[in-house]
């Protein structure tokens, strides 16, 4: 069994009709989520639009979360300033939290010593085991795969990555490289299945807000040696990878829209964000419909 499950969600940050913090909504989804088959959560990840949440926000997400359901909660308690980084890890570790994501610092674009410094400080003052997050699209920075690997192999908590850099080979060799235990996961829902192919025990996904039974159903006949099965349920969830981001509306903006249509009071996306565009909700809605139809 992977450490932190095998299908997680990189959970929406719920929020009222004032755009503040619905705490109540976010124990509501996290339950269902983990009744829909999710073995383990991110909270405050960039899909929980972290970069709008204040500190505060976080650490009362953090606690509210974590006692709530009784899967893995991986903290999103990292950006682009380490010494805060550092604080809110030390006080995320005190919520009940099984680990922090630990992604790239994003906009400095800093170089990749300073990023193995980074790292490596906030390893230095957390005994949670650390998922580092490669996601270049998003930061501007990659890190390098010598890094990572350098990283899991002299640093007893980091033992994960979670990989949005859409580069199978590179996958492959950090799988090679890294220890045992030091376990990759998807962060690409369209990476998934190749992902699995190179030696990944899991996915951290968006569409899995609404497709954890069929990711689960994937794994399990990944996991039997039934490749074609496997094949067979990732192509019914292709549109959902689809819809999940786009220029037109970004992640969170699909998973929040689609969400709605479910029943979940999780409001609209915060500024620079904003509002969904029109029609979103009714894509949803048949993308939704579709999906279940496939499932037969």
């Amino acid at each position: 069994m992977a450490r932190f499950g095998r299908v997680l969600t990189a959970m929406v940050s719920p929020f009222d009709d004032q755009g503040e913090l619905d705490v109540d909504a976010a124990v509501t989804l996290a339950k269902w989520l983990v009744e829909q088959g999710n073995e383990g959560l991110v909270v405050a990840g960039t899909t929980g639009e972290s970069a709008t949440l204040s500190i505060d926000e976080k650490l009362t997400l953090f606690e509210a979360v974590a006692a709530a359901v009784t899967v893995p909660i991986i903290a999103g308690t990292t950006g682009s300033n380490t010494r805060q980084d550092i604080g809110l890890t030390v006080e995320a570790e005190k919520l009940g939290v099984a680990g922090i994501l630990g992604v790239c610092p994003y906009y400095s674009r800093p170089s990749q010593s300073g990023i193995e410094a980074h790292f490596r400080a906030i390893a230095d003052n957390t005994e949670l085991p650390i998922m580092l997050y490669d996601i270049p699209v998003r930061t501007g920075r990659k890190i390098d795969g010598a890094l990572i690997t350098s990283l899991a192999n002299t640093v007893p908590n980091i033992v994960a990555l979670k990989d949005a850099a859409k580069d199978p080979g590179a996958t492959a060799r950090i799988v090679f490289d890294t220890p045992a235990d030091f376990e990759v996961y998807s962060g690409d829902d369209s990476m998934t299945l190749p992902l699995l192919a190179v030696g990944a025990v899991g996915a951290v996904g968006v569409a899995t807000h609404w497709c954890a039974p069929d990711h689960v159903e994937m794994f399990d006949a990944w996991g039997r040696g039934d490749a074609a099965a496997a094949r067979e349920i990732n192509a019914r969830q292709l549109e959902s990878y689809d819809f999940e981001t786009g220029d037109a509306a970004p992640n969170p903006l699909p998973a929040k829209a689609m969400l709605r249509t479910l029943g979940h009071s999780v409001g609209e996306a915060r500024l620079p964000m904003g509002p969904a565009p029109e029609g979103l909700e009714q894509t949803a809605v048949g993308v939704y419909e579709r999906l279940v139809t496939s499932r037969g």
